[in-house]
């Protein structure tokens, strides 16, 4: 039975399974359907709608015609499926004919049991958005509040070509030994009015399109999306709390798990658009060389707690089957993200579901590869116990669509799961190594006894990652991620500063191993902002040179700063945004030579092996491993397919150190790259320049390694 109802109207219109409806202007035929596949496809000439609710015992699929009316006060004409004729095992389905092939948009009324001690939470007050949509609409503007309503539904295009992807078209494919990462967020990318944009275009893919040259000129070769899958950045604002003053720019709060945010879509374009562009990023990025690799979570979805719930479709479409419960406390969502509610990843109809996804991504999206937020959650059974071999972790590595996708953890989640080095990796998984990010800032921030995890943690991680057939590159390092203090926060402050975060700075990381160079936050002393300079310096050389995967922080490439604000996901501002002007006033400087030594690491294949080192691969200038009050470090990599050795010293003391630099081999002299002064005006950043040799013996058999700072040498012939 089909019932068409509006908001300032009671009138319904019953129709009847199989006949088509009296009322001319919709003319809509509704039949049995299909179970498969979920979400809305063509078949038989009509539109075939599926969706799986193990739960309920009745469901209504509710559709909004772009005829008949606006898209706020459109009529909804409401269908009843049949639990006799429209159901197949756990799967509901109905074919409707008559329908546009595009501009629909559509959601479900589900009821059910109503045992809350049972995990049922059903309520059919709510149209629900299907998850298997692959287009949402919902508001038309990023963070425009005074927009109405905030109900998403699913809709679809079958009326557009397919993309152009173009005949020379091809997909970057590069070997993981050779990625670096820049961690990025689209939107904040290009929000800032010093993009140069025009309005319409700021902070959307278009937008991230533009300044492409800007990442060749930087030199990543890879960018690691902040989520683009559709979000609510207006969720604080539901009810009065003290966070309903921030709109959440970060994402990591998934409504739908297929289709792209339509907000990033230029100009308000909607969902449509916003699928178009993506696919134009996409290609632009990849045709530049790039690959895109996609930040995803699957932890958890926008729908909170029990407390606050906000229904918008799992929730309500089957509780106990999409989140994981405890069964022994009434029974309440159990919450390992942190974000109140924790998805079910390894219950077999979810698990399909975000296989279902990935595999969309890679084939409508040719995305590259993924970033899994809080992947501890994923190794979870659905009691919340972790799994030795968690069914979604193997099919993943396994599964053949995603099998040139790379493929990244963070290995830890909300709950304490720390898996870091011990993430299940059917030797194909990489993973945040949230270890070498806390080494290395200890070190160079002068902590002592870290000379030997230093050493280990630049060399590859090999305690963590030489297992099995794991290779240096699955170990991704960083020292700066979007969560947490940017690089030019990290030697500017010593602790946090959140209080603008609502939460009485209560939110964000304790542990930062920061250290703000003598004074806290912002300050006009030359001889502290000279010291940060190089410390920031210090950072990116350790990065660069260091065994494995990098990844660096969007706007830590000029010096971005975020005011001591280590969990700023609630800032549409300049808070987060990339800041143009700054780059351009530091492209001379801090740009060049983070840039340089990008390119420098491109440049010198020992860098980025695919095997780990042996002993004939490093020389360590060391006899001291044992003093804890040791901060010197000194070693030669050696390249045997005389490529050029690379000589490297690490000085962490706030004194200078003599160093014994080796004599190059017969023919050969060493070529000075990176030597960072006390004075940042004497830095050189002279890759690949060769010295007089006269210079060179003032240099040899001892250099004069300056305080707090980091020195690279190559030889040529």
């Amino acid at each position: 039975m089909a019932r068409a109802q509006s908001g300032k109207a009671a009138r319904s219109v019953i129709r009847e399974m199989g006949h088509t409806a009296s009322d001319s202007e919709m003319p809509l035929k509704y039949s049995w359907g299909k179970a498969f596949p979920l979400g809305v496809s063509q078949a038989d000439g009509g539109l075939n709608f599926a969706i799986f609710s193990q739960d309920a015992s009745s469901v209504t699929l509710c559709l909004k015609l772009p005829e008949r009316g606006t898209q706020n006060d459109a009529e909804i004409v409401e269908f009843a499926l049949d639990r006799q004729k429209n159901k197949t095992g756990d799967i509901w389905h109905v074919s409707v004919e008559g329908l546009p092939a595009s501009g629909v948009l559509y959601g479900y009324r589900i009821n059910g049991p109503q045992g809350w001690q049972q995990g049922h939470r059903f309520d059919d007050s709510v149209i629900l958005l299907d998850p298997y949509a692959k287009l949402v609409s919902g508001r038309k503007y990023f963070g425009v509040d005074k927009e109405e309503p905030s109900q998403f539904f699913g809709t679809y295009d079958f009326d557009s070509s397919p993309f152009d992807w173009g005949d020379d078209y091809r997909l970057p494919n590069l070997p993981e030994s050779d990625l670096v990462i820049y961690e990025m967020n689209v939107r904040a990318f290009t929000a800032d009015e010093s993009s140069g944009l025009v309005p319409a275009v700021r902070g959307s893919y278009l937008g991230l399109i533009d300044k492409i040259p800007h990442l060749l000129e930087l030199g990543v070769n890879a960018v690691e999306l902040l989520p683009v899958f559709e979000f609510d950045e207006l969720e604080f604002k539901r009810f009065p709390n003290p966070r309903d003053h921030m709109v959440n720019t970060w994402g990591y709060s998934t409504i739908n798990f297929f289709a792209p945010m339509s907000r990033y879509a230029s100009a308000g374009g909607g969902p449509v658009a916003a699928s178009k562009e993506l696919k134009q990023m996409v290609k632009a990025l990849h045709n530049a060389g790039i690959e895109v690799i996609l930040d995803v979570v699957y932890n958890h979805t926008n729908e909170a707690d029990d407390a606050n719930p906000y229904m918008t479709s799992f929730r309500g479409i089957d509780n106990k089957v999409y989140y994981m419960l405890d069964l022994n406390n009434n029974p309440q969502l159990l919450n390992f993200s942190g974000c109140g509610n924790t998805l079910n990843c390894n219950h077999p109809v979810v698990k399909e579901l975000v296989l279902d996804s990935l595999r969309h991504w890679v084939k409508e999206y040719h995305i590259d590869g993924f970033r899994f937020d809080l992947a501890s959650v994923l190794c979870r059974g659905p009691d919340g116990s972790p799994l030795d071999a968690p069914p979604l972790i193997k099919e993943i590595a396994k599964d053949s669509v995603l099998s040139r996708c790379k493929i990244i953890a963070e290995p830890w989640d909300c709950g304490g799961l720390y898996l870091v080095g011990r993430f299940p990796n059917w030797d194909r998984w990489a993973e945040w190594n949230g270890q070498y990010r806390d080494d290395i800032r200890r070190f160079i921030k002068g902590d002592p006894g870290l000379k030997g995890v230093f050493a280990t943690r630049v060399s590859g991680s090999a305690d963590l990652y030489q297992v099995n057939n794991r290779k240096p590159y699955h170990s991704v390092n960083f020292i700066i991620a979007h969560d947490g203090f940017t690089l030019c926060d990290l030697v500017s402050y010593n602790s946090k500063h959140n209080d603008v975060n609502g939460e009485c700075g209560r939110d964000g990381c304790n542990d930062n191993y920061s250290w703000n160079c003598g004074v806290e936050g912002e300050t006009n002393d030359l001889i502290v902002r000279r010291l940060r300079s190089r410390q920031m310096k210090n950072f990116h050389v350790a990065l660069m040179i260091s065994q494995g995967t990098p990844m660096m922080l969007m706007g830590d490439e000029y010096g971005h700063t975020r005011y001591g604000n280590n969990n700023s996901y609630g800032h549409d501002t300049h808070i987060n945004n990339f800041q143009w002007g700054q780059l351009e006033e530091r492209k001379d400087g801090h740009f060049r030579f983070f840039s340089e030594m990008i390119k420098f690491r491109h440049s010198h294949p020992i860098l980025k092996r695919d095997r780990f080192l042996s002993k004939n691969d490093v020389t360590w200038h060391e006899d001291c491993w044992e003093n804890q009050e040791s901060k010197f470090l000194a070693f030669t990599i050696h390249d045997h397919n005389s490529g050029g050795d690379i000589y490297l010293a690490f000085n962490a003391h706030e004194y200078f150190v003599d160093a014994v630099i080796p004599s190059p081999p017969h023919h050969k002299s060493w070529s000075r790259v990176v030597w960072i002064l006390s004075d940042p005006a004497k830095m050189f950043i002279l890759s690949n320049l060769l010295f007089d040799p006269m210079m060179l013996k003032l240099l040899l058999p001892y250099s004069i390694v300056y305080c707090k700072c980091s020195v690279v040498f190559t030889w040529s012939g």
